[in-house]
């Protein structure tokens, strides 16, 4: 029988606590299938379509038959393949599995269903909320003198000649001359 001393029995009762307490990892059948259940195919389809449009757009020379399968089956196994190993490195197997309890219940598919008007919405309204602070911001800076009228710095050594700090446009590019 061995011999233990305080020092060995301590290493070896917190290893041995350590190696129980670490969770089962999840496996990729598990991944898989919570990713069937977000609609991961269904949002690679939505994505294709939205990048072919903007592709035919900008390369109008090629056929849009090329765009709308530019993200076949095979991309989106590509994709899921390489997205597996995130999700199992961020979720354990019980972890997994109670995701997928819930995203199979009514409350799940509903917040799967809805989640993309949400985010957009959600988006929309950040990008509003952004234009606002940043005029109310350039606004302070004009009336505190920070800037000038023209929303560019007064005259200082530091300043960049033609330097122009200007709120983000409505509606899209915020590029200034």
């Amino acid at each position: 029988m061995r011999k233990w001393t305080g020092l060995g029995l301590a290493l070896w009762l917190a290893t041995g606590t350590v190696l129980a307490a670490s969770p089962k990892p999840a496996s990729e059948a598990q991944v898989r299938a919570l990713m069937d259940v977000f609609g991961v195919d269904r949002m690679l389809g939505q994505m294709n379509s939205q990048m072919a449009a903007m592709m035919q757009q900008q390369l109008p020379c090629v056929p849009a038959s090329y765009w709308q399968g530019f993200i076949d089956a095979k991309g989106a196994q590509e994709l899921t393949e390489r997205m597996v190993p995130i999700y199992q490195r961020h979720f354990s197997a019980s972890d997994i599995e109670g995701l997928l309890k819930f995203y199979r219940s009514p409350l799940g598919r509903k917040v799967v269903t809805e989640m993309p008007a949400t985010m957009a919405e959600g988006m929309k309204l950040g990008q509003e909320w952004g234009r606002e602070r940043a005029q109310a911001m350039l606004a302070e800076l004009q009336k505190s003198g920070r800037i000038d009228g023209q929303g560019r710095c007064p005259a200082s050594p530091a300043a960049t000649p033609g330097a122009k700090l200007a709120a983000p446009a409505s509606g899209g590019s915020s590029a200034t001359p």
